[in-house]
């Protein structure tokens, strides 16, 4: 059963020691995603799913345990997924679960087992939503920390340069976030959400399909977009 989640972006410049000079930049959106881990701690999960876009088909898992590094952005981090458990985990952390590790090993959470999986960009709907009810049908009271940045073309120097699509599509993900609206997350167009570089869009859609009945109530933290990229921090409890 699925009794909290919490929403962040998953941009390498969340990690301070990657941003380096423009860390001051990203103060906000930390700060936001370090509350909604807040409301992840006081649900008291029993499990807790890492979900974050990744480059593999289909839906790849993570054992607790799993390492990731952020060597490949210039700096000698490296994080854990949890706790560690002596097993070699295999593949590396993706880095939208690297982002995720980093974030959970600063806030000193959780108590919990901590898993990963790693959604394909391009998932169908109803298989990212197919996804997130296995999930939920997990043994305990499951929580979930789901990583995912929205469109990339807010801006002329955004990564997809400007598209006048992007805002829109932003504010809707925003507005359905701030709801807790499973409906509006399972209906986002998936091909435009391609098109404007939207990392989230599968990882939102696990999200929908986990929570469905669950009753949760959503708050938006966070939603700016500074590189031209749009963030997004929420907490569903």
């Amino acid at each position: 059963m699925l009794v909290a989640a919490a929403v962040c972006p998953c941009p390498p410049l969340l990690v301070s020691e990657v941003a380096a000079g423009a860390a001051p930049e990203m103060d906000a959106a930390r700060a936001a995603s370090r509350d909604a881990l807040g409301v992840l701690a006081a649900a008291r999960p029993d499990l807790l799913v890492v979900v974050g876009p990744a480059e593999q088909p289909g839906c790849t898992p993570y054992p607790e345990g799993a390492r990731g590094s952020f060597r490949g952005f210039g700096v000698d981090v490296d994080v854990r997924l949890g706790r560690d458990t002596g097993i070699a985990s295999g593949s590396e952390l993706p880095p939208s679960l690297a982002v995720a590790a980093w974030l959970l090993e600063r806030a000193g959470l959780p108590d919990a087992p901590v898993e990963g999986v790693g959604v394909e960009e391009r998932l169908a709907s109803e298989q990212c939503a197919a996804a997130g009810r296995d999930i939920a049908a997990r043994p305990g009271r499951v929580a979930l920390l789901v990583m995912g940045d929205a469109s990339a073309c807010r801006s002329l120097k955004a990564p997809g340069y400007l598209d006048e699509r992007a805002e829109p599509f932003d504010a809707e993900v925003a507005h359905a976030l701030g709801q807790a609206d499973t409906a509006a997350l399972i209906a986002l167009d998936t091909e435009r959400a391609y098109e404007l570089k939207v990392s989230g869009r599968a990882p939102w859609q696990v999200l929908a399909g986990a929570a469905e009945g669950a009753g949760l109530s959503g708050e938006l933290l966070y939603d700016d977009a500074p590189y031209g990229v749009g963030y997004l921090v929420a907490a569903w409890s």
